[in-house]
């Protein structure tokens, strides 16, 4: 039973020590290996043996206290009582030293699987940022090539209007120049029909005239 604990003991110890101290690909296989008792049936056999040795350790420090007390009672210990202690002690010592390091490697084992498993969300999540930021990038380009074809379209659509407000005050002189023609030609045509009321007036004189003269 002793050297059973001994070897029970020496596997905890290789296994926490493998779990808090990264080699190679050790720490992998001890976490898989967990991993797998952890399934299935596992985690009621080991609460068996838990119980189990739970049950012996009580029984040692039950043995422990009765060889004491029969010491204590007598006034001495026999040879075979002291075997019989030191046996007790060291099982009890054994059996708490696995019970200890059982419960320190299912801490760690838990601890680690969590944070393998924050370290695949934040991977993940990263991985998710970064898609985003590309995203966020490609859309900013193209609203930046969008607003360059909008600022180019506005510039040629102020070029063409700047162009037809030339137009348009060009012909807006021309109009005013074409009405000023008109009045003048209006005024022209008014002077002309003055003339031409004062030369039928004179044409009439002269005529009344020559008929007064032949008379």
């Amino acid at each position: 039973m002793i050297q059973l604990l001994f070897l029970v003991l020496f596997v905890e110890g290789t296994v926490a020590l493998l779990l808090m101290v990264k080699i190679g690909p050790l720490r992998d296989l001890a976490m898989k290996g967990l991993d797998q008792l952890k399934t299935g049936k596992g985690p009621a056999t080991l609460k068996t043996l838990a119980c189990t040795m739970s049950v012996i350790l009580t029984s040692s420090i039950a043995s422990i206290l009765k060889i004491q007390n029969r010491g204590v009672k007598l006034g001495t210990v026999t040879p075979m009582d002291q075997v019989l202690w030191r046996t007790h002690l060291l099982e009890a010592s054994l059996i708490g030293y696995t019970l200890f390091l059982a419960f320190v490697i299912d801490r760690l084992h838990h601890y680690l699987r969590k944070m393998i498993n924050l370290r695949k969300v934040a991977s993940s999540s990263r991985e998710e940022v970064e898609k985003l930021q590309k995203e966020s990038q490609r859309k900013e380009d193209k609203s930046a090539n969008e607003i360059k074809k909008l600022q180019l379209e506005v510039a040629s659509l102020n070029e063409k209007l700047q162009k037809l407000k030339l137009e348009s005050e060009e012909q807006e002189k021309r109009a005013i120049s074409a009405e000023a023609h008109v009045t003048a030609l209006q005024k022209q045509s008014e002077e002309l029909l003055l003339e031409y009321d004062r030369l039928l007036e004179d044409n009439q004189i002269l005529q009344s005239q020559a008929l007064a003269f032949r008379g």
